[in-house]
């Protein structure tokens, strides 16, 4: 593949995630295994590396080279490296995983992997993507958000949570069948969210490739460096999804999608308190909430409750 050493693996997952399809099938098959299992390759030898994706030691060290490394031991150092980065974050928490082998379902356990997903998540995001992330959020023309199926309630809260505080933020749907009609309007000036994981929707990973076609910033909010939704992304967020169960966590995607619309809001500064004054005002003409009566009319209500003569 040539051109200058990735030197941390962030470097390397981008550089892989860029020239994914053009890489040979052996060489796609090692890329992907980099990007969905740091963790591993970090710690595989050469030969079991080869074993776990069908390929000869000879490809792996090829793969290596291509990718201007000295060999497979400075591949490895790269992963070892982003674990060591991971660890750093996740040891402040004193006892996460300090789990009780005895009650494999018990509340503790179940808020111990999501405190896990949580850390792991932000202890990932280099502050450049997350700069550059929220500054379009904040200044882009129009924000496309889009996730389907067990993400669609995570493109509906980040969509929310925007257009709380800026204009022209859409939720991007199927209903009807209109969703190619929304994105027609799409340009170099919008910026595109997609939210998948595996199995990785269709029509979410079309839309977001489709955005970047037509020029608009793309960011993937996805669960792997290897997914589809990362291959084409200008900005990729990969959370983790651990659970006690086969449900899949969605706890740090809310997390994400809150700390997203919670940075823009801080962003845009006076921007944000009109746009809440003003909501506050639409809400207050529809009554969309149900009063509250003050505690001074209520409390003696509670107090004739109370009385043993009204019983």
């Amino acid at each position: 593949m040539g051109g200058h050493a990735p030197s941390s693996f962030a470097e390397l997952a981008s550089l892989l995630r860029q020239r994914l399809a053009q890489l040979s099938p052996g060489h796609q098959k090692l890329a992907r295994r980099v990007l969905g299992d740091p963790e591993g390759c970090a710690f595989m030898t050469i030969s079991e590396l080869a074993q776990a994706v069908e390929v000869n030691e000879s490809t792996v060290v090829r793969f290596a080279t291509g990718l201007g490394l000295d060999g497979y031991p400075a591949l490895a150092r790269l992963c070892r490296r982003r674990l060591q980065e991971e660890a750093q974050m996740i040891s402040r928490f004193e006892g996460l995983l300090d789990l009780e082998a005895g009650a494999p379902d018990s509340l503790e356990r179940f808020a111990a992997f999501d405190k896990s997903n949580i850390v792991r998540t932000f202890a990932r995001i280099d502050p450049a993507d997350w700069e550059r992330a929220v500054a379009a959020l904040c200044e882009r023309r129009r924000v496309y958000v889009m996730g389907l199926r067990k993400l669609y309630s995570i493109a509906y809260l980040l969509s929310y949570l925007l257009r709380l505080v800026r204009d022209d933020v859409e939720h991007v749907g199927l209903e009807a069948g209109t969703f190619p009609d929304v994105l027609r309007r799409l340009g170099p000036e919008d910026v595109f969210v997609g939210a998948s994981i595996y199995r990785y929707t269709r029509h979410t990973v079309q839309a977001l490739r489709f955005a970047r076609k037509r020029g608009a910033l793309t960011i993937a909010l996805t669960d792997s460096a290897a997914s589809p939704l990362a291959a084409d992304a200008d900005i990729a967020f990969c959370v983790d999804t651990a659970a006690v169960s086969i449900l899949r966590s969605l706890t740090a995607f809310t997390s994400l999608a809150q700390a997203l619309a919670t940075a823009v809001a801080a962003r845009r500064g006076t921007s944000t308190r009109s746009a809440l004054l003003l909501e506050e005002e639409v809400l207050g003409e529809f009554e969309v909430y149900t009063a509250i009566a003050p505690e001074s009319a209520a409390a003696p209500e509670v107090e004739r409750s109370a009385s043993p003569t009204d019983r």
